[in-house]
């Protein structure tokens, strides 16, 4: 899967040929035609009453003065559009609430996918009891 967004000679950032400005002031039915298909198809489809309430809650702290509030939400699924670039979201990832920082390359990707549900496991030695072959390994 190709990145298709770029820093310009002047160091600007373009999404599919378009700058973030040019793409904060489109309408979502514009975005969602320059989006990947499985996020262009699920802006098509209609987006469900939480995530709409997540989009307005967006437009609201972006018009605040107060915009380094997060917004905590349980939508990981919801795709990331330009005009949430700059917003700090707290994204669950079903033991807690992580930040997550939206950048202008995010734009196109769901907010899940900067916040992982697994965490890798690190196993130390097998305990007494543990297994038949445990038996053998030296205490100390």
């Amino acid at each position: 899967m190709s990145q298709e967004y770029r820093t310009g000679r002047e160091g600007e950032f373009t999404y599919r040929g378009h700058t973030l400005d040019e793409l904060q002031e489109m309408e979502l039915d514009e975005v969602a035609e320059l989006l990947p298909a499985r996020q262009r198809r699920s802006i098509e489809r209609g987006l469900s009453v939480e995530k709409q309430k997540l989009l307005e809650e967006a437009r609201e702290s972006e018009e605040e003065e107060t915009a380094n509030a997060p917004i905590r939400t349980h939508l990981r699924d919801m795709p990331i559009l330009p005009e949430f670039v700059g917003l700090t979201f707290e994204v669950y990832n079903g033991q807690s609430f992580e930040r997550v920082r939206i950048e202008p390359e995010m734009i196109g990707h769901y907010l899940g996918e900067f916040q992982l549900t697994r965490t890798s496991v690190e196993h130390g030695q097998a305990g007494i009891g543990a297994t038949r072959s445990s038996k053998f390994v030296p205490l100390k």
